[in-house]
């Protein structure tokens, strides 16, 4: 049986002991679920490598679980409903749905609580193909969108980040799906294992992704395809910024990438549901903060994360969780 919201809010009062001045702990033989992506993501590996740390510190029986669905748009949702009792989303997609923005989601969930943002810095990125520039003389993706030739573009499917940001950038440049498709162009949203194929194939032009530091996807295309990374449009860089979502140039971390390139850091952070226990969630914002070394050492990304600044609205998109909060206080990082 997994953790609920009402479980949790019996926790203070259920099983004391086993976490020193925490207080209480989850009865054993229960199921903690941390919400990911798929096996090979950044965020499984923290996932995973969460779990472990996480592990040690819960009663004897008591499991946890790494679920391998969500992604950005999906996870909070799931969290705000109490079907994961954390997960990883980006500070921007918690925010929009903690908000109800109406581009990504229905409604306001409100049930969200963040425990620790900054994680790792995660840059909206765009890729067009040397043979597309040279093809059509469109060097910018504002001349790309804009130009009325065919443009084919890849992304992920529905339920990431990816495609909402990409709507929000077509409109930002007064085009939108139906235009693209008008002229001829495509949008071909696949699993990230098929984009390089693609791209190495001749099948697209244009690539759009949420990038870390390392990320495969990326580095595979930049290594095997001609590309050439884009800076985005200020227009478009106007219409993204808000909570959780800082304008930060990319470094040039990949092949084709000239120096820097102009963006939106979309950010990270970990969340849950208000009625977790104050107890769990000063726990888990501990476990993360203090086990920086062993987080990035998992994964290069996390390299970036600093606990001093992870309860930071502007790090987190949404408000902090009181236990969180609380561990912040103690550390005088509020």
């Amino acid at each position: 049986m997994t953790f609920d919201r009402r479980q949790f809010l019996a926790l203070a009062g259920a099983q004391c002991g086993g976490f020193g001045a925490l207080g209480c702990a989850p009865a054993s033989d229960e199921v903690v679920t941390i919400g990911a992506m798929p096996p090979g993501t950044s965020w499984y590996v923290f996932a995973a490598t969460l779990a472990q740390l996480l592990q040690r510190s819960l009663p004897e029986g008591t499991r946890v679980e790494v679920i391998a669905r969500g992604g950005g748009i999906g996870n909070p949702i799931l969290v705000d409903r109490g079907e994961e009792t954390i997960a990883i989303a980006q500070a921007a997609t918690a925010s929009w749905a903690y908000s109800g923005n109406r581009v990504a989601y229905e409604q306001a969930h409100t049930n969200l609580r963040a425990l620790a943002g900054g994680l790792n810095r995660v840059w909206m990125a765009a890729m067009l193909t040397e043979e597309y520039i040279g093809r059509t003389g469109n060097d910018t993706l504002k001349q790309a969108l804009q130009s009325g030739d065919p443009l084919r573009i890849v992304m992920k499917p529905q339920g990431s980040t990816v495609p909402v940001v990409a709507d929000m950038l077509f409109e930002s440049l007064g085009t939108g799906r139906e235009k693209i498709l008008e002229d001829g162009g495509d949008i071909i949203q696949v699993s990230a294992n098929q984009v390089s194929a693609i791209l190495r194939n001749g099948r697209a032009d244009l690539y759009l992704e949420t990038a870390i530091r390392g990320h495969p996807t990326v580095t595979e295309v930049a290594t095997t395809t001609a590309v050439r990374f884009l800076d985005y449009p200020e227009e478009t860089i106007a219409k993204l910024s808000g909570p959780g979502i800082e304008r930060t140039p990319m470094p040039a971390w990949f092949r084709g990438q000239a120096g820097p390139i102009d963006s939106v850091d979309m950010g990270t952070v970990l969340i849950t549901h208000k009625d977790t226990s104050d107890e769990f969630a000063h726990l888990i914002t501990k476990t993360v903060c203090e086990n920086k070394d062993a987080m990035a050492e998992a994964h290069g990304a996390w390299e970036d994360f600093n606990p001093r600044q992870a309860g930071r609205l502007e790090k987190t998109g949404v408000p902090l969780h009181p236990g969180a909060e609380e561990y912040y206080s103690l550390r005088g990082w509020t």
